[in-house]
């Protein structure tokens, strides 16, 4: 019997590795033979960096650099042996970092970030995986541009201060300083989302709030990327506000479009690609994979259909687990989901759900493992 364990972490309580534990240890309850094959995965956004070195083995590094509102953080990224460096821009520039009351999109900067991609260019990186998600910034990635030496200036020659508001003074782009080892690097962004910069689906609008933005600060920080598209058009000689993604993480998306050259792929089939999750399939009798929530908006990125999916093609049955089912999870049965359940037995807080996710994660996965016996035993 081959069991693969394909889950994302279940957030603010278990990270994707100790999630896959978790339901190994339930399954080895009922099958302690068992074949169980572990592959935590990631989305891109918060958890990728841990989900990709669990699978590959690959080496965890951290830095020092800006944090969203200027204050130090120590970041951590991840480092392949194929001179791959795993960027996940929330490890710099997350919303964690912010305390609730302290949350200001207008001023937020993504410098870390760009401080991580330094790190990563130093230690001879030839390929950047930048997973996008959880940012505390509204920036349309200028604070990673100047942290790789792009100038962003008003009319006066004067560099802009920090943050998305500051972009609606944008006059001009200086790309002298931009470090030249970006021309050999092969920079592929992991994002789940494909928002545009601007408008109402924008990053502003459908983004800031959760970033402590007010309605007005929104259309504040909406008008000021709408600048900097305009300025970046006027310079580069091309608009790529439009570009479906690029409004990912406050716009960091379109910084990593224009000036990187990125690559845009779905974080859940760059992260299935670094563990090599259709390897692990081959043979396999049954999939679990799970998330802190299942519903409708599932299908749009997240990692148990991007596992079912593979999952799917490679004729295997998949089971999910979720601390909770939310409205619209049936129609994941349409996307390659077999059966899926929630974890808590009875009504409980959100803090008990959290402190409890792993017991009740190895006693769900002991229950599957349990009906599975029967189906078996019915066979015969």
């Amino acid at each position: 019997m081959k069991i693969v364990i394909a889950p994302d972490s279940f957030k603010e309580s278990l990270s994707a590795p100790q999630v896959a534990e978790a339901i190994a240890a339930g399954w080895a309850d009922v099958y302690p033979q068992a074949e169980l094959c572990l592959r935590p995965m990631a989305d891109g956004g918060e958890g990728t960096v841990d989900a990709v070195l669990a699978a590959t083995g690959g080496e965890r590094r951290e830095c020092e650099v800006s944090g969203p509102m200027g204050a130090p953080v120590l970041a951590h990224w991840g480092w392949l042996e194929n001179a791959t460096a795993v960027i996940e821009m929330a490890a710099a520039s997350g919303l964690h970092w912010v305390a609730r009351e302290q949350r200001d999109a207008t001023v937020a900067s993504s410098r870390g970030t760009g401080e991580l991609i330094c790190a990563a260019l130093d230690a001879g990186a030839q390929r950047i995986i930048l997973g996008l998600g959880g940012s505390a910034t509204n920036d349309g990635g200028a604070g990673l541009l100047q942290a790789l030496g792009v100038r962003f200036l008003d009319a006066a020659g004067r560099d802009l201060a920090p943050g998305g508001a500051a972009l609606a003074q944008l006059d001009q782009i200086d790309l002298t300083g931009l470090d030249p080892r970006l021309l050999d690097v092969q920079v592929e962004v992991a994002a789940d989302v494909d928002n545009p910069l601007c408008g109402d689906k924008g990053a502003s609008a459908v983004f800031g709030p959760q970033k402590g933005a007010t309605p007005a600060q929104v259309a504040q920080l909406d008008a000021a990327l709408s600048r900097l598209a305009w300025v970046v058009s006027g310079t580069l000689g091309e608009d790529f506000s439009q570009f479906p993604g690029v409004g990912a993480a406050g716009g960091l998306g379109f910084a990593a479009k224009a000036f990187l050259r990125a690559r845009f792929r779905p974080g859940i089939e760059l992260v299935a690609e670094l563990s090599e999750l259709a390897d692990a399939l081959r043979g396999a009798d049954l999939v679990i994979t799970g998330e802190g929530r299942l519903d409708e908006q599932s299908l749009h990125g997240k990692t148990p259909v991007g596992v079912a999916r593979q999952a799917q093609a490679a004729g295997v049955p998949v089971v999910a687990l979720a601390g909770s089912l939310g409205e619209g999870y049936e129609q994941l049965y349409a996307a390659g989901i077999d059966a899926a359940f929630s974890l808590t037995p009875g009504p409980i807080t959100l803090e008990q759900a959290c402190a409890d996710a792993a017991a009740q994660l190895r006693a769900r996965a002991g229950d599957i493992a349990r009906v599975w016996r029967l189906a078996q035993a019915a066979k015969r």
